[in-house]
């Protein structure tokens, strides 16, 4: 294993790789530490390619022993070349990043093989979670799979599609009256009642290295470069520090020769505190009470939404929100242009991505990753009344009175 340590975010102290996620001294959040030498001589283009068509073919990057305990073959998700939104956008060069094709439909898959592999490794039987819907999917399969009994925390009015994708596993599925920072601190309390590996608190530090696999494909399909701008939606800001950490470390060991793109942020308005603080110019993030569509997103007290406004700033990007019509306009244009149907927090990245674009934060000559994280089928309710449709009987004279005489112009005959 090239992960040597755990280390202290805030202060650079190091802690043995085991089930710790806080500083005991200053209580700042924990990260794996690796022996990048190691890395650099064993994580060849060669050797990665020759890998299995799945995050796991990065396994020198990511914190476990040896063969995943638990695969489920998530990751090396299609990259594709989005010319009608880029033309809609009037952008040159961008590049959608299709995480939707995961085994469970999210980006979540990545940082949950990494986690329970991990947490087996360490000798834990129950795994568990607190989620808005995607990591509860997510953990309920690869426990399934595994064999591993699980417990899931989700908000009790979490979308009635994501509870339905969770329980169908078999699962302990626990619907907590509260938010999403409701059940998180509930879990915290039950991380250190049980000795149970909850992927996103006592097992967060590996767990959250499964997201770095986002930049690595990036890299690997784009030929080994980083491109020059990222669009990353924000929840806990996680995910848009570890794709930082990602490209970064893919420069560290030579792999690419630019370290960084722009690393852009994306939010909804009604749970925005991390793009409120990036506006107001703040080194802290004032916790806020969700109201949103964008459930996924749907985190007041972000944990790592400090790191995240680091990145932005360091790579010279921005973090913005969205309204919440705007998140369903982002969901309808995706769809629209690229045939990819996106939960919320895809209408976000892309309403986000179209504000930059229009505001010439991302100049039509960059080239630009948009992350798309979950799929729409999980939040249908969203979209549901903006959709139209026709209804005839089986009758040629209504179709064309009905129904062609109202799109005649667009009718183009052979």
């Amino acid at each position: 294993m090239t992960a040597e340590s755990l280390r202290c975010k805030e202060c650079g102290r190091t802690y043995p790789l085991k089930a710790l996620f806080v500083c005991e001294f200053c209580f700042g959040p924990l990260e794996v530490a690796y022996d990048y030498e190691k890395i650099r001589r064993r994580a060849t283009k060669e050797r990665i390619a020759a890998g299995p068509p799945s995050l796991w073919r990065y396994a020198d990057f990511l914190p476990v022993n040896g063969r995943p305990a638990v695969d489920l073959q998530a990751g090396y998700t299609p990259l594709f070349r989005a010319g009608r939104l880029a033309a809609e956008l009037g952008l040159k060069k961008l590049w959608v990043k299709n995480d939707t094709a995961n085994p469970t439909h999210s980006f979540k898959d990545r940082v949950v093989t990494v986690a329970l592999t991990r947490a087996l490794e360490m000798g834990f039987g129950v795994v568990a979670c607190a989620s808005t819907g995607n990591l509860a999917n997510s953990v309920a399969a690869h426990a399934a799979a595994s064999g591993t009994q699980a417990f899931v925390f989700v908000p009790a009015d979490l979308e009635i599609q994501k509870i339905i994708a969770t329980a169908i596993y078999g699962v302990n599925v626990v619907k907590v009256r509260g938010n999403y920072d409701d059940v998180n601190r509930l879990c915290t309390e039950i991380a250190s009642d049980k000795n149970w590996a909850f992927v996103n608190v006592n097992v967060r530090p590996y767990y959250a290295e499964g997201s770095k696999t986002l930049a690595f494909e990036t890299a690997e399909q784009l030929g080994w470069r980083a491109p020059d701008k990222v669009v990353v939606p924000v929840a806990s800001g996680s995910l848009l520090t570890k794709i930082h950490k990602g490209f970064w470390e893919l420069g560290e060991v030579g792999l690419i020769r630019r370290k960084q793109p722009v690393v852009c942020g994306a939010q909804a308005e009604g749970c925005g505190p991390v793009a409120a603080a990036f506006r107001e110019g703040l080194e802290h993030v004032r916790p806020v009470k969700p109201k949103t569509i964008a459930k996924s997103l749907a985190i007041g007290n972000p944990a790592d939404g400090v790191f995240a406004l680091e990145a932005a700033r360091q790579t010279g990007g921005v973090i913005e929100s969205v309204s919440e019509q705007e998140i369903v306009d982002g969901i309808r244009l995706l769809a629209e242009t690229t045939g990819i149907f996106t939960e919320t927090a895809g209408g976000v990245t892309t309403a986000v991505l179209a504000r930059l674009a229009a505001s010439g934060k991302i100049h039509p000559q960059d080239e630009t990753v948009v992350y798309i994280t979950g799929d729409g089928l999980k939040t249908l309710d969203a979209v549901a009344d903006t959709i139209s449709t026709f209804e005839i009987d089986p009758v040629l004279s209504q179709f064309e009175e009905q129904v062609l005489q109202q799109h005649v112009e667009v009718i183009k005959e052979p």
